[in-house]
């Protein structure tokens, strides 16, 4: 049986939610829907779904592996596409959203250099922090930072990104450094407030008994917080406190001194940076291109070192 038909229908049934979905979308009949999975999974020899008469859901295995899928995948189109394409050039109109302060930065002065190389494609970006339906409202890509939910959408992970606590190395002059995350309580710590989408707190991995690290979170508290992170950063810069803030808003600043990482050994392990867009089998070329664009940039260490804009 053809390995990459097996990627394929595995990928269809996992962001379709059903074998059914899967066939109906081919043509085929479940059935042999169902034995390209078993297939996968014998020649794997893992479980990856989790098959009921009502509902099919992911392993933990299956979660990782999906992801691994969807980019395969998604590359081998963009390697296909940039063979059958030859001399044809990308062209349309290109709708992409992205976080507001992450858009800011990182996606906005990108903007204008994908023009510049591909001038026959014109291009919206919606800066938002809600989460975009962005099936349903029509955009073609959207940048995603963090843990994504489960959806129907193909995502493609662009980088890492983790959280780090910084200060400027006045404050921690005049204060000292924190050893462990137990000290923040005798710091200021500039925290997004309760109304803000950050329930959970700040995470750290903190070695156990038996020399195992274990994920906690803790609740720093300070005299100033604000639902605002790009408000918390500019505080943290002008020397209020420590923060808890992602790599891609402060490595600029910790590669010009402005900013100094506290507990980098205690850090919780890195989420992501993704492009997602809607289940399709032939991918627009002004997407790919984007997508590989993003990638291509994001892959640069010395891109997250530049000042922003």
């Amino acid at each position: 049986m053809d390995k990459l038909k097996q990627l394929e229908t595995f990928v269809s049934v996992a962001t379709r939610g059903s074998l059914t979905a899967a066939a109906r979308a081919e043509g085929v009949a479940p059935a042999i829907i169902g034995r390209r999975l078993d297939a996968l999974e014998e020649r794997l020899g893992v479980k990856l779904l989790v098959r009921t008469t009502r509902r099919i859901s992911l392993t933990h295995e299956g979660s990782a592996f999906l992801e691994d899928c969807q980019r395969l995948l998604t590359d081998l189109a963009s390697a296909e596409a940039s063979v059958s394409a030859g001399g044809v050039k990308a062209s349309g109109h290109l709708r992409v959203t992205a976080p507001a302060g992450f858009g800011r930065r990182h996606v906005a002065p990108l903007v204008p250099r994908f023009h510049a190389l591909h001038p026959e494609v014109t291009l919206s970006l919606n800066l938002s922090d809600r989460v975009v339906d962005i099936a349903a409202e029509g955009y073609d890509c959207a940048v995603r930072v963090g843990d994504l939910p489960d959806s129907a959408l193909v995502s493609v992970r662009l980088a890492d990104n983790r959280r780090l606590c910084v200060a400027t190395p006045a404050y921690l002059q005049r204060h000292g450094v924190p050893q462990h995350p137990s000290e923040l309580a005798r710091f200021a710590c500039l925290t997004l407030s309760s109304d803000a989408s950050q329930t959970r707190g700040w995470a750290f991995m903190v070695p156990r008994d038996g020399g195992a690290s274990e994920l906690v979170h803790l609740r720093p508290g300070g005299p100033l917080d604000c639902s605002d992170g790009q408000v918390l950063h500019e505080w943290c810069l002008a020397g209020h406190g420590i923060a808890w803030r992602s790599t891609w808003e402060v490595e600029a600043d910790i590669a010009a001194g402005r900013l100094q990482p506290v507990l980098e050994t205690f850090a919780a392990p890195p989420n992501g940076i993704y492009a997602v867009f809607p289940q399709r089998k032939h991918l627009a070329l002004r997407v790919r291109l984007w997508i590989d664009f993003l990638k291509h940039h994001y892959g640069q260490p010395d891109f997250w070192r530049q000042p922003a804009g």
